[in-house]
């Protein structure tokens, strides 16, 4: 009895010890999750090596934190249902904060924030708003902030919303004739599309959307509810890297301009 109760006791012990290298190892590598098509915020370089200005912002805050970071490819409109399925613990792939969104998940306070416009063909008549595109096919990202727009405010007066799980489809099918317009982040389309030469005969038209319910407050990481201690600390290393600078510097390398929330 006494050596059955020994055998027991040591591997309980070797259980818990196991759950505590598990635990540490969790504390050593912060694993974001990301849909690498969005330049130049998320992308892969010609190598296949993950780049762009959120994947910079990831390094800084891992390095900020002293942890190793871990990117898990992931499609857009699936990144919240992976992260409450625990497949990573942040989101770090260009997600506007969202009412509807915050529903599902917490974010930490925005980043970044970048206008959402409207791309067609250079010379057109046609204006980002539900009378002028009644009739007319615009493209957006599947499972976008952008999208919830659309299919709030303009797919219910008559203007057809084609929704895509690439972005660079909506590009294709843009130049194809397939889509009138096209809607989604400035910065975006200017670095996936207009500074290229299939972009060369398209351009931004009319002034930026603005909707806070359905187009959010801003860009930030994506978190589980109730993961506060993870949440504490990524939000300081965040604050930190404004504070001392790196946010802004990154924001300069990539856009040539401060979007940094303040």
């Amino acid at each position: 009895m006494l050596l059955k109760l020994s055998l027991q006791l040591a591997v309980a012990a070797a259980l818990i010890g196991t759950v505590g290298i598990v635990d540490a190892q969790a504390q050593d590598t912060l694993r974001f999750g990301i849909e690498a098509a969005y330049p130049p915020f998320e992308s892969k370089s010609p190598t296949g090596q993950l780049q762009g200005f959120d994947v910079d912002i990831g390094n800084a805050v891992c390095a900020k934190m002293g942890v190793k970071c871990e990117w898990v490819e992931n499609s857009f409109d699936g990144l919240i249902p992976a992260l409450q399925a625990r497949k990573f613990d942040v989101i770090n792939s260009a997600m506007n904060i969202t009412d509807k969104r915050k529903q599902s998940i917490d974010f930490t306070p925005p980043i970044y924030v970048v206008p959402i416009v409207m791309v067609a063909k250079r010379g057109t008549t046609l204006l980002p708003d539900a009378k002028s595109l009644q009739g007319k096919r615009v493209g957006v990202l599947q499972g976008s902030s952008q999208e919830d727009f659309l299919k709030q405010h303009w797919a219910t007066a008559g203007v057809s919303v084609a929704s895509y799980q690439d972005q660079d489809q909506v590009y294709a099918d843009l130049v194809a004739g397939r889509l009138d317009a096209a809607v989604q982040e400035a910065q975006t389309v200017e670095d996936g599309f207009l500074n290229k030469p299939d972009g060369r005969d398209y351009a931004i038209v009319g002034k930026p959307l603005v909707d806070p319910a359905t187009l959010g407050e801003g860009t930030g990481f994506g978190m589980r509810k109730n993961d506060r201690a993870l949440a504490a600390k990524v939000d300081a290393a965040l604050r930190a890297l404004k504070k001392d600078g790196t946010l802004s510097s990154l924001s300069q390398k990539y856009f040539k301009r401060d979007i940094i929330a303040k």
